[in-house]
C-alpha cells in the first residue's frame, strides 16, 4: 500500500477482509465461540499456575518443618547421650550418686518435652505434605481442563477452515469435556 492511494491487496489479504466484512453467520459464531474458549482457558490457566504454586510452596513449609523435627530429634538425642553419661557417672566408686541422680532425672524430663515437640514437628510435616499433594492434584485437573480448552480452540479453527459443521459440534464438546475438568478442580476431585 502506498501513500498515494494505491492499495494492493494479496489473495490472502482479500480473504480475510472479506472474512471480516461479509455476513458469514458460521464463521462468526466460531470466532465467538473461540474468543469465548480463550477467556475460559487463560481463567483455567490462572488457577493451574495458582495451585501449582500452592503445592511447591506446602511442599516447602513440609521441607522448613522436617528439618525443625530433625533438630529436635538431634537434640533428643544429645540430651540422652548426656543421660548415659549421668547415669554412668553416678555408679562410679565415690561419686555424688545423689547428683548424678537428680541429673538423671531432668534430661529424662527434659527429654520428653523435646520428644513431645518433635513429634508435633513430624505431626505438622505430614499435614504440610498432604496439602502440598492435594494442590498438586488440583493443579493436574486445572492442566487437564486447559489442555482440553486449547484443543477445542484448535478444533475450532479448524471448523472455520472447513466450515464442517461435525468439527464445530466435536469442539463444543471437547470443550464441555475441558469444563466437566474445571467443575472437578474447583471441587477438590
Amino acid at each position: 500500500m502506498s501513500g498515494h492511494g494505491f492499495h494492493v491487496h494479496g489473495p490472502h489479504d482479500h480473504e480475510v477482509e472479506h472474512a471480516a466484512h461479509g455476513n458469514d453467520s458460521f464463521a462468526s459464531k466460531i470466532a465467538v465461540m473461540t474468543a469465548i474458549l480463550a477467556t475460559v482457558g487463560a481463567l483455567f490457566g490462572y488457577e493451574g499456575g495458582a495451585t501449582q504454586n500452592d503445592a511447591a510452596m506446602f511442599k516447602n513449609n513440609a521441607a522448613i518443618k522436617k528439618t525443625e523435627a530433625a533438630n529436635k530429634w538431634s537434640y533428643y538425642q544429645s540430651k540422652s547421650s548426656k543421660q548415659n553419661l549421668a547415669e554412668l557417672a553416678a555408679i562410679l566408686p565415690g561419686a555424688d550418686t545423689e547428683k548424678y541422680k537428680a541429673e538423671v532425672a531432668r534430661y529424662k524430663t527434659e527429654k520428653e518435652e523435646i520428644k513431645q515437640q518433635a513429634e508435633a514437628l513430624e505431626a505438622e510435616v505430614e499435614k504440610w505434605e498432604h496439602a502440598s499433594e492435594q494442590a498438586l492434584h488440583q493443579h493436574h485437573r486445572w492442566a487437564q481442563a486447559m489442555t482440553a480448552i486449547q484443543i477445542a480452540i484448535s478444533l475450532a479453527a479448524i471448523t472455520l477452515l472447513t466450515k464442517k459443521k461435525w468439527l464445530q459440534v466435536t469442539s463444543y464438546g471437547v470443550a464441555g469435556v475441558g469444563l466437566v475438568l474445571a467443575a472437578l478442580a474447583w471441587m477438590h476431585i
